[in-house]
């Protein structure tokens, strides 16, 4: 599928992948329920690693701002 958005496989593992889905779906507003529920993590603590830290500063204050 990564081959098919233009990206090479091989610089790509599961946990990029996973990391990015977390990552995203946060970012869009799914719950951390939610997204456990779709990767199946069954800790908190893994899960907060998983959710790259560039999703915390969209949900500060100053990501309000749109920029």
């Amino acid at each position: 599928m990564l081959g098919r958005a233009g990206y090479k496989p091989e610089s790509y593992g599961g946990h990029s992948l996973r990391a990015g889905f977390a990552t995203q779906t946060a970012i869009n507003g799914a719950t951390e329920l939610e997204i456990m529920q779709q990767t199946g993590h069954r800790s908190l603590v893994t899960l907060r690693r998983y959710i790259r830290e560039g999703q915390l500063f969209r949900a500060a204050a100053a990501g309000k701002l749109g920029l």
